[in-house]
């Protein structure tokens, strides 16, 4: 019987670094850049372990995933992302030319689409995927914070 690796199935393991975040005290966001339903790079919020503010999820797995590839276009490959991404990373992902983006909460307030920032014109996204998921353990994070 053959595995079906689906849009669930690659969130899911966004979902895992989204936790490996959340272990270490940062927003939980987690990603993982697929290539042929291939994962090739993962990433993770680091920006306080790293005390940078660009070491967003995505930017961690846009840097794997080109040196994976040993290029610096992403031509073939989906980003699957835990949290929309915000303008910065709208940005490196339109530069990457990433096939297509799928992400599971939205963010209202710095979110790509909020902003009106826009991907490569050739890069399709899908949002709402395992949209609870994220948004129980972005609630989780915030939630501990206030208290």
């Amino acid at each position: 019987m053959e595995m079906v690796l689906d849009d669930a199935y690659f969130m899911k393991q966004a979902l895992v670094e989204a936790e490996k975040a959340l272990e270490k005290g940062e927003v939980p966001v987690g990603a993982v850049v697929v290539i042929q339903q291939k994962i090739i790079a993962r990433g993770h919020n680091l920006t306080e372990q790293l005390q940078d503010v660009t070491a967003h999820a995505e930017m961690q797995a846009i840097t794997s995933a080109a040196h994976f590839l040993n290029g610096k276009y992403l031509k073939g490959c989906t980003l699957y992302v835990t949290l929309e991404p915000c303008v910065m990373c709208a940005g490196a992902l339109f530069w990457s030319q990433l096939d297509r983006v799928v992400f599971a909460a939205s963010d209202p307030k710095r979110g790509f689409l909020t902003q009106k920032a826009q991907l490569h014109p050739k890069t399709r996204f899908t949002q709402g995927v395992m949209l609870h998921q994220s948004e129980q353990l972005l609630q989780q994070f915030f939630a501990d914070k206030r208290s």
